[in-house]
């Protein structure tokens, strides 16, 4: 088989794989999946490539696209990197400025909006990006132009000998891509990455999932991302069939309408799951309820590779078939491999799943570098609660000193576009990459993090506290949907609390409270008093310096959108800092 040089290199792999595909991708639209197969992907993205050599554009120009999940992504990937050009992927939730900065920065020429709604997101601010040539939509919108257009064009103005010319020419040192990264301050940073970096990851881990063409795949986190992008990639190495999700709020439904074997998500998704599964158990009755929470109770104790014995093994059975059985059932019946990443999933979440007959893989790595640094597989002692599993094979990670984790491999970015004083310092002399993350690696040379090195932060007594691990132990809480942990230069910790309010809601039925809005149910006494109980559960497990001696609940849930959290789900302290900068205040007053 074709040895993949090039990203689109893919395409003609999976043509090997499944000549006969009909469904290489799916997306919804207007309800019904709409599939494509491997003829169309290769027919369409062709007709890009030729549309936009009919505009002009040549070898480098930079050509953004704004959009969730979709099938038609891959035609405007593909299409792109085959002439040269450099696909721009960016956020459809990011701030207006933002938007602004990496247009005007990259020096766009060409635009692709999710539609109408999109559209108007950036419509003032296309006069202020010079290097604009003209915008075209994924939605058909009256007076503006549509990908279908392109394609017309390009299908109307076919050049296969200078289009394969122009393949031939590129080579895995080429940039398909620059990818912005949202950051919890300041500028968006453009990681420019080559052929080779992504390349070099997706086969490193693709002896991980096993080689069956035609098995489903669920994309439902931001394909603009390096994490599901890399992913995606994947999926079409092993000639999997992908199912596109564009709206978190529809994976269950989604997941139970295609039956995915496999998907990539983070962990505030399988909290979620989580939390409705408890909440439902919570309303049985009798002998079910007591049933249902025995299961519970064995999946806590999940060990792998069968490390409890034959007796714990015998119950592990019975629990699967009363109850387990059934949240197998509920998210689609066939899913057998969850890949967690983005933030660390916590070790009870990752024993329950695991019980209930989902594999799930840690892993753990960054845009810069394309992006696994390490990951869980299924070898012998590979993967470890509590890690993100050994190092990707490949490449080479050593700890600093002072903790941070440095890392060089063949994933690493070539720099961050424009900025060579920003490359000098996260790349050094000897070309390690310092990560900024700070962690160990274990006896069993797994990589396990331990927190981000510029959110550690002293208390007055002159005490360190690495507040990511203090915020993942008390997330366990089915009461927080989040927190932050502050205290820098203070005499303690204290916490700002976001309630997970769907499960305060079902709380309050249960304890016969009546629920009226969020902001009158965190003042209750009986309330704050149920958080009282939940903050001296999880400071038990802390040292004397890392628990939380004072706290607050806030009334509103904490998102993309709101300004909370990046579009990675990483909390932005400053912005909390700032929005939140009474409340702070009372609490060390």
């Amino acid at each position: 088989m074709k040895p993949v040089k090039r990203i689109f290199d893919l395409v003609e792999r999976y043509k090997e794989l499944c000549p006969d595909s009909q469904n290489a991708l799916s997306g919804k639209d207007n309800g019904i999946w709409v599939k494509y197969g491997i003829d169309e992907l290769i027919e369409k993205s062709d007709n890009i490539s030729y549309g936009l050599l009919k505009l002009g554009v040549e070898k480098g120009d930079k050509i953004a696209s704004i959009t969730f999940n979709r099938p038609e992504w891959n035609f405007l990937d593909m299409g792109i990197q085959q002439i040269g050009a450099i696909h721009i992927p960016i956020y459809p939730t990011i701030s207006d400025s933002d938007y602004l900065y990496i247009l005007r920065h990259a020096e766009v020429k060409y635009i692709f909006v999710a539609g109408e709604e999109m559209y108007r997101r950036i419509k003032h601010i296309i006069p202020n990006i010079p290097s604009l040539k003209s915008i075209y939509t994924f939605k058909n919108l009256h007076g503006i132009e549509h990908l279908n257009e392109l394609i017309e064009l390009g299908a109307k103005n076919k050049v296969p000998e200078k289009l394969q010319a122009i393949k031939n020419s590129i080579t895995e040192d080429d940039i398909p891509t620059i990818i912005y990264t949202s950051g919890t301050t300041g500028h968006p940073k453009g990681v420019v990455l080559l052929h080779k970096n992504i390349i070099s990851n997706f086969i490193a881990v693709s002896n991980i999932p096993p080689m069956l063409p035609g098995s489903t795949a669920l994309s439902f986190l931001p394909i603009c991302h390096i994490y599901e992008r890399m992913i995606n990639y994947l999926y079409l190495y092993l000639g999997y069939t992908i199912y596109y999700s564009d709206n978190i709020a529809n994976v269950a439904e989604h997941i139970k309408e295609v039956k995915p074997v496999i998907m990539g998500t983070v962990p505030r998704l399988l909290e979620k799951i989580y939390d409705k599964i408890i909440a439902n158990g919570c309303k049985l009755k009798g002998i079910k309820k007591v049933i249902f929470f025995w299961a519970l109770h064995v999946g806590q104790h999940y060990e792998l590779y069968g490390a409890n014995g034959w007796y714990y093994q015998l119950k592990l059975n019975i629990a699967r078939k009363l109850v387990f059985s059934k949240w197998k059932q509920a998210l689609g019946g066939n899913l057998d491999l969850i890949i967690s990443g983005g933030a660390a999933l916590q070790p009870r979440l990752g024993r329950i799943f695991w019980a209930a007959g989902f594999r799930v893989l840690e892993g753990y790595g960054l845009t810069e570098t394309s992006p696994v640094i390490s990951v869980g597989t299924f070898e012998l002692n590979c993967a470890k609660f509590g890690t993100v599993g050994p190092v990707l094979r490949g490449t080479e990670v050593k700890i600093a000193g002072d903790g941070e984790i440095l890392a060089k491999g063949p994933g690493l970015m070539k720099e961050y576009y424009k900025e060579p004083e920003l490359t000098k310092e996260v790349i050094d002399e000897e070309g390690w990459f310092h990560t900024g993350d700070m962690g160990i690696i274990d006896d069993d040379l797994a990589l396990k993090i331990t927190g981000r090195k510029k959110e550690l932060f002293k208390t007055s007594f002159g005490k360190y506290i690495a507040p990511q691990m203090t915020e993942n132990k008390f997330k366990e809480s089915p009461f927080i949907d989040n927190l932050i942990v502050l205290g820098e230069n203070q005499k303690f910790a204290a916490a700002l609390i976001a309630p997970d309010f769907y499960h305060l809601k079902n709380w309050c039925a249960i304890k016969g409270i009546t629920y009226t809005n969020n902001k009158e149910m965190i003042t209750l006494p009986r309330i704050t008093k149920r958080f009282y109980k939940e903050i001296k559960k999880y400071n038990e497990e802390l040292g004397d310096t890392e628990k939380i001696m004072k706290f607050d609940l806030v009334d509103t849930d904490w998102t993309i959108e709101s300004g909370e959290l990046t579009a990675t789900l990483k909390l932005r302290r400053s912005f909390i800092n700032k929005q939140y900068a009474g409340l702070i205040c009372k609490l060390f007053a």
